[in-house]
């Protein structure tokens, strides 16, 4: 099913209903929740998924798990997607936040392959096996951290959405602490109680997603560095290269290849 309302096929009595969606560039979603659990992805482009929780960017190959009842925003950067909507009952992940997941060769054929399925489909029959196969790859799916917590302090929170807008990698904690009236080493001890992550991690961790947006939007290696502060591209490029295993120009959409991980 195709560009097919959700609110039209969700009350079906089936445990996975699958659509496939287009978007024009840069649609943004603004914050909503579904009565299903949602797998959501990107067929083509990107996804930024921004929760209470935290911020998640969704490349290709990758897909993100967005539990029942999670209000979400979502920006689809010349996406196409494939999403499945999960009845609670059969929900195959249990996490009770957002997850980016990888997606195997395998996976991306059968969601694929879902969208062509009816949605009155014969649950003893082809297409139900379909989907229990499809619960049973997104069961096993690996986790993958492209992910920037949020801190539930509404002051760190707002420091952080306004960091999350403009990253800058030379950015320092005494600033942050400054603004927050505390001590630098206060600040650093409240900031990883607060996200689970030092700041110097939180911080590259969000320059980090920030450039897979912007490298998948076309924009070059070396614009990119400097906007987010660094000395040189080879700077940002060694970084970017430890974290994700590949170059940026691997995720360029000359070089991109749907088998990254």
């Amino acid at each position: 099913m195709r560009n097919v309302p959700l609110k039209s096929v969700d009350l079906l009595d089936r445990d996975v209903i699958a659509l496939g969606t287009d978007y024009l560039p840069n649609t943004l979603l603004e914050t909503h929740q579904h009565r299903r659990a949602q797998f959501l992805y990107p067929a083509t482009g990107l996804i930024e998924v921004s929760t209470d929780d935290g911020e998640w960017v969704i490349p290709p190959s990758c897909g993100v798990w967005i539990p029942p009842e999670t209000g979400h925003e979502t920006r689809m950067l010349d996406v196409s997607t494939r999403s499945l909507y999960i009845e609670p009952s059969a929900a195959p992940r249990h996490s009770k936040q957002c997850e980016v997941v990888s997606v195997s060769p395998l996976f991306r054929q059968l969601l694929l392959e879902a969208v062509d399925v009816p949605a009155e489909y014969d649950k003893k029959g082809r297409d139900g096996f379909l989907m229990q196969l499809i619960l049973c790859e997104l069961a096993k799916a690996k986790p993958l951290p492209f992910f920037a917590p949020i801190p539930q302090d509404s002051k760190l929170a707002k420091l952080c959405r306004d960091f999350i807008r403009d990253p800058k990698i030379d950015s320092l904690p005494q600033q942050w602490a400054d603004k927050l009236h505390k001590s630098e080493r206060s600040f650093s001890r409240f900031f990883r109680q607060q996200t689970g992550m030092s700041f110097s991690q939180w911080r590259q961790q969000v320059c980090l997603l920030n450039s897979l947006t912007q490298i998948l939007s076309g924009r070059g290696i070396t614009e990119i560095a400097f906007d987010l502060g660094y000395n040189s591209a080879g700077s940002f490029s060694t970084m970017f290269k430890k974290q994700m295993g590949q170059s940026p120009s691997h995720f360029s959409m000359d070089g991109l290849n749907i088998d990254c991980f």
